[in-house]
């Protein structure tokens, strides 16, 4: 079976890149899937430390110097760097940039995002101030393939997470993360397995998902 060659985007800490490559190392990708780079688009990013620690390549490409590009010829610079490494899916692991048509239709729609709360609700950057301001009792996390909209592709795999009366911001996103690093995972392992068809907004898993 060959392995999967991926790669990552990322804008800051990089947990769940972090998550993803000890998936790969010892965990449920291990002889499936490997990140072969990373892209970041924000010096200082913490993210790229923990590729170094990992001995995985990584490309800073500042988005702040390129405003005045349109997103396509921005997106090109990334994926020069991600076709050079060969990589057939790309994860946006805390990417805070739409990504363009082009560059979802470059990598076949195998592109796939993490949100910090359950798609369609409670869309953008603010997931968890928004979730306890609005008063939901339960929350949760999503993967998705990507489209051109924000937070808005075919949903991969969701986990529900309990929001508590004294919940912050703070402990909400660490109840909320714990499960990141394990749906993103295994909404991977699916693909590896092609175990996932899209048909419209409907992705189909075959066989039972064991989380």
């Amino acid at each position: 079976m060959s392995i999967l060659k991926i790669g990552a985007i990322a804008s800051g800490s990089g947990s769940n890149f972090e998550a993803i490559v000890k998936a790969c190392e010892e965990g449920i990708l291990k002889n499936k899937a490997r990140v072969e780079v990373l892209v970041c688009n924000k010096a200082g990013a913490f993210c790229m430390e923990r590729a170094k620690n990992h001995n995985i390549p990584f490309e800073l490409i500042e988005s702040d110097k390129f405003l005045h590009l349109p997103r396509e010829e921005f997106d090109e610079r990334m994926i020069k760097v991600l076709k050079n490494h060969g990589c057939e899916l790309i994860v946006l692991v805390g990417y805070m940039r739409l990504v363009s048509k082009k560059f979802i239709q470059v990598f076949n729609g195998n592109v796939m995002n993490i949100h910090p709360a359950l798609l369609p609700s409670f869309k953008g950057l603010h997931a968890h101030r928004d979730v306890l301001e609005y008063g939901v009792k339960i929350t949760g996390c999503t993967v998705h393939f990507v489209d051109v909209e924000s937070d808005h592709g075919p949903i991969i795999i969701q986990k529900c997470v309990p929001v508590y009366d004294t919940d912050t911001e703070d402990t909400l996103g660490t109840r909320v993360l714990e499960w990141e690093h394990k749906i993103f995972p295994k909404a991977i392992e699916l693909f590896c397995d092609n175990r996932l068809k899209v048909k419209g907004r409907l992705v189909v898993i075959e066989g039972i998902v064991n989380l």
